[in-house]
């Protein structure tokens, strides 16, 4: 064209937790049944809505207040709801005002990062979730930055590696952290949140921390940003897409802290607000849904059951795995999702399984064709097995090299079988 009309980030914009998708229908195509363990969608999965919550999105229906558009901000009886029940568990405090609602948090999460300033950067985990480490490096038109989360720590993040980062560039405004963390599953204890407080204070950076999980953790405790961020700025980003579940309302919000203490801050908060605004809101029904919701008191038991169940799935998953040579395995304590890795040397590119046939190996073939070893495990593993996974290396911005799938499946007995499945397609992967 007689103008690039391409966007200059726009290689950075992967997403492949989606895009094996479309190779797993064409090799079901094949005649090869496909277990999806590469969206954590818990309905999807077949987790059932309680009949109660059911209710109450059937009650609000008929209001016709939940067809009309929503104050920019989002409404303000559940801004209200979420300030009161943030400003009880202590910390910072925060009025409404200070929550913005989004059309889930990939909107917002789009957003924080489209108006930032060109040059400023984020740091985020490694491994990543794709979702921020793309729209992040679209924004700059760069790779993204990130910090080490280790494997062989219980993939607690190295801060020491986080500090070299940020000394080493200067454009780093932001520290990104996700708590509970997607893909690991790992919850950041509080000392570590302090250290990372205390970091950003240093090099006067806000901290964003992404907590779609806040509320699905087991066996730790998990502690908020709001509760240890002091005068720090900072952005909370919470939704409702994994707790209630309902991911197909498109329903999220961002809490800032501190707005007050920095000017650059306040003015990047407003300016949030204003792009949203010229959307004018964001959907109705979900948000007058959502204090009724949090606020039945069969909410939070139903948590705990759910809960309960992951923590289970999780020893299951992390007995087996275990017991294969070549692997780290950390269980997980928060969301519903576990990652394995491959030990350093276990992988050299001439593995292989055999295809469920010939038209599903011959659909692989070009995929095999790559240095990402774990990607070619996943494929090789989706065209013998049928079991849809996630390569660690090209689905979460990481050197490592591994695989994520999810605690979601129900049936106890389908899910222990799906991980001895892909227990014995690695034993015999790598022989």
């Amino acid at each position: 064209m007689r103008t690039n009309i391409v966007y200059e980030g726009a290689d950075e914009l992967t997403y492949e937790i989606r895009e094996i998708v479309e190779v797993g229908h064409n090799i079901r195509a094949t005649g090869v049944d496909i277990v999806w363990e590469n969206i954590g969608d818990p309905v999807a999965k077949g987790e059932k809505i309680p009949s109660w919550i059911k209710d109450i999105v059937a009650e609000m229906v008929k209001d016709d207040a939940s067809y009309a558009y929503s104050p920019t901000r989002g409404l303000l009886e559940t801004r209200e709801y979420i300030a009161k029940e943030r400003n009880l568990e202590g910390g910072i405090r925060i009025t409404p005002d200070d929550i913005l609602f989004f059309n889930g948090l990939g909107d917002a999460i789009g957003k924080v990062y489209t108006y930032l300033n060109s040059r400023a950067r984020v740091i985020g985990p490694n491994p990543a979730y794709s979702t921020h480490s793309s729209a992040e490096a679209a924004h700059a038109s760069s790779h993204h930055i990130t910090y080490r989360l280790d494997p062989k720590n219980k993939w607690y993040p190295d801060l020491a590696d986080m500090r070299r980062k940020i000394e080493a560039n200067p454009d780093i405004a932001g520290i990104l952290i996700v708590n509970p963390d997607n893909p690991t599953g790992m919850v950041y204890p509080e000392k570590i949140l302090k250290e990372i407080v205390v970091l950003a204070r240093e090099f006067n950076l806000f901290i964003i921390s992404d907590e779609i999980y806040s509320n699905l953790f087991y066996g730790v405790e998990h502690k908020k940003l709001a509760s240890v961020i002091g005068d720090v700025p900072g952005i909370a980003m919470r939704g409702i897409s994994k707790e209630f579940p309902w991911p197909g309302s498109r329903c999220g919000w961002v809490e800032f802290y501190n707005r007050d203490k920095d000017a650059d801050f306040a003015r990047y908060a407003k300016t949030l607000l204003d792009a949203k605004m010229l959307e004018v809101c964001s959907a109705t029904l979900p948000q007058k849904v959502l204090p009724r919701v949090m606020g039945d008191p069969r909410y939070y038991p139903y948590l705990a059951a759910r809960n309960a169940a992951y923590r289970k799935k999780a020893d299951i998953a992390c007995t087996i795995f275990s017991q294969v040579p070549g692997l780290i395995v950390n269980k997980p304590n928060g969301a519903f999702y576990l990652t394995v890795v491959f030990k350093e040397g276990v992988l050299d590119g001439t593995e292989s399984l055999k295809a469920a046939n010939p038209e599903a190996a011959k659909i692989i073939e070009p995929l095999m064709k790559t240095d990402k070893l774990d990607k070619r495990f996943v494929y090789s593993l989706l065209a013998s097995a049928g079991i849809c996974v996630v390569p660690l290396s090209s689905g979460f911005n990481s050197d490592l090299f591994g695989f994520r799938m999810t605690l979601l499946e129900p049936d106890e007995a389908k899910f222990r079988s799906i991980v001895e499945r892909i227990a014995a397609a690695i034993r015999e992967y790598v022989k």
